[in-house]
């Protein structure tokens, strides 16, 4: 008997040491990866990154936690690699990586039509086809409660996109609810998108999380297209280094307290790792140079989470040692990426035939060395006065020294926006620079200069071609843009476009193809010493605008 009551003990000894009673789940977050899966000199690629989930995974498999992989969107469109198939590459990817769902951003709309056509030209071209098509390949949700169809007035109905989902991990349910910014679709093309709009972000939330709590869910994650800043990730408590207005910061304070644990943010290609409102928020950088993580500790009797690690944003570096072990690549995801280098590999090699001195960087937008020599370009192969380009954020990265190759110039512009030529007035132009000089200035030109001032509230705003010419209200000005810009993109033209809109001729290039066909035929070498405008600067303005002073 006394020996029967030994081997009962040891068993129920045995039964409670192989079930804990808490245990891990790490949210692993990506945000912005724009089509990187080819690691680069400053950043991983999603074959890198595959290696710190694997690493991940392995200690959660021992200690019988789970991982939860999820993205804030911006997915696929930025290289060439992935954009020649219209982000179905990324998909692939995503999906051997385990994904378990992941929000739609503003760029996701960027290929409108299945194919060629950036944007629709015929009634019967869907301007959402690529993004609908790529939700159907994806084993896992894309998540968009807040993006509503205009003519229903309801959520999109799309096969594979979703409000929220319900993920089970090793027994916990985790309720997923998926939001962009509230200005997502001023962040693309206006074409693809002129039947969509997008609700509030925390009341969607709230709602959402609300049902997903009524269903059992016992930890609450949003992944959000919406961004902030930080720039210390030693306490995830001291908020002093963080933008304490930006978008996604305001929503964790509008939001009930204890309502949701964890916010993977996005869109604004900053570090987060904070706690706001008792919310967990963070953010990775962009373009697979971090990864952003959050361990949740769950007592398994209550389903209550009994505590929280946040962890910095964690650089993603080929060779690196990540929870006692080398990374070692996912070999499905290092397959789908090198597929994809060999069909970008021509095109990307190919010699534009000019040299550059120097690096061109965009430093110092929206003069910047690269923005001048971009809209210089424009401007010397157009038949225009002046050329406005949205050089902050339609010019993606840095133009490195030496020969210069067409994969260096896609990624400093892989988006298919075509020229478009408008005519405006002087008083037109006078009112599109004044909006621009009371907000975050996006945009750069060649062909003109322009000096900002203010007297008390009324401002004054001095146009002059480059030559020197004064631009009178009354004058006509002929200006190429972007099909994005004239469509509406970033606000830039919104106050004067007409009713009707500007038309777009689709018979007219690519404003990459014309900037590269120009240093093409330029040839020889160029410095960047030469596009430098800081002792003659296009623009002018007072550095502390009063916001209050308006064009009149």
């Amino acid at each position: 008997m006394k020996r029967t009551l030994t081997i009962l003990l040891a068993i129920a000894l045995l039964a409670s040491c192989s079930t804990p009673t808490e245990l891990t789940i790490t949210v692993i977050g990506t945000n912005d990866v724009h089509g990187e899966l080819i690691q680069k000199p400053d950043r991983g690629g999603l074959v890198t990154m595959s290696g710190y989930v694997e690493a991940v995974r392995e200690v959660r498999e021992r200690d019988g936690g789970g991982v939860l992989l999820l993205d804030a969107g911006d997915m696929w469109q930025g290289t060439l690699e992935s954009n020649s198939s219209e982000g179905a590459a990324m998909i692939s990817a995503y999906n051997a990586l385990g994904y378990a769902a992941a929000a739609i951003g503003n760029h996701e709309f960027d290929f409108g039509p299945v194919g060629p056509k950036a944007i629709p030209s015929a009634a019967e071209d869907d301007p959402v086809e690529a993004l609908k098509k790529r939700a159907t390949e994806a084993n896992f949700p894309l998540l968009a409660a807040n993006l509503i169809d205009t003519d229903t007035g309801k959520r999109v109905d799309w096969q594979n996109v979703h409000p929220s989902v319900m993920v089970d991990v090793n027994g916990i349910k985790v309720g997923v609810v998926g939001v962009m910014t509230a200005n997502a679709l001023q962040r693309t093309i206006a074409a693809n998108v002129r039947e969509l709009r997008v609700a509030p972000l925390a009341p969607t939330i709230e709602e959402h999380a609300n049902k997903l709590r009524d269903a059992g869910a016992r930890l609450i994650i949003v992944t959000a297209h919406a961004g902030g800043l930080c720039t210390e990730f030693a306490d995830p408590n001291d908020l002093s280094s963080c933008t304490g207005t930006a978008e996604i910061f305001e929503v964790a304070r509008a939001l009930p307290a204890g309502l949701v644990d964890h916010i993977i943010a996005g869109h604004a290609h900053n570090g987060i790792a904070h706690v706001v409102n008792g919310i967990a928020i963070t953010s990775a950088y962009s373009s697979t140079r971090a990864f952003s993580r959050v361990d949740f500790t769950i007592d398994r009797s209550s389903g209550d989470v009994s505590s929280r690690h946040i962890h910095p944003p964690r650089p993603i570096v080929a060779g690196d040692n990540y929870e006692g072990q080398v990374i070692a690549a996912n070999p499905d995801v290092v397959m789908i990426a090198e597929r994809a280098r060999q069909r970008a590999k021509d095109q990307k090699e190919a010699k534009i035939g000019i040299h550059l001195e120097t690096p061109f960087t965009l430093r110092g937008n929206p003069e910047s060395t690269l923005g001048n020599l971009f809209t210089d370009a424009l401007l010397a192969a157009t038949d225009v006065d002046v050329v406005i380009h949205n050089v902050a954020g339609g010019l993606r990265q840095d133009l490195p020294a030496g020969e210069l190759m067409f994969g260096d110039v896609y990624q400093l512009s892989p988006f298919e926006n075509r020229l478009v030529i408008v005519t405006l007035s002087g008083a037109e132009l006078r009112q599109i620079i004044s909006e621009q000089a009371q907000r975050d200035i996006r945009i750069g030109f060649s062909g003109l200069r322009v000096v900002v001032s203010c007297n008390s509230t009324d401002m004054t705003v001095a146009l002059h071609f480059a030559d020197g010419r004064e631009i009178s209200d009354s004058a006509s000005v002929t200006v190429a843009v972007n099909d994005y810009i004239a469509l509406g993109g970033d606000d830039i033209l919104t106050s004067v476009i007409p009713e009707g809109g500007y038309a777009i001729d689709n018979s007219l290039p690519l404003t990459r193809d014309i900037f590269v066909e120009w240093l093409s035929n330029k040839g020889g070498s160029i410095n960047a010493g030469d596009f430098e405008t800081t002792d003659n600067p296009k623009w002018s303005r007072p550095e502390n605008l009063d916001p209050e002073c308006r064009l009149h």
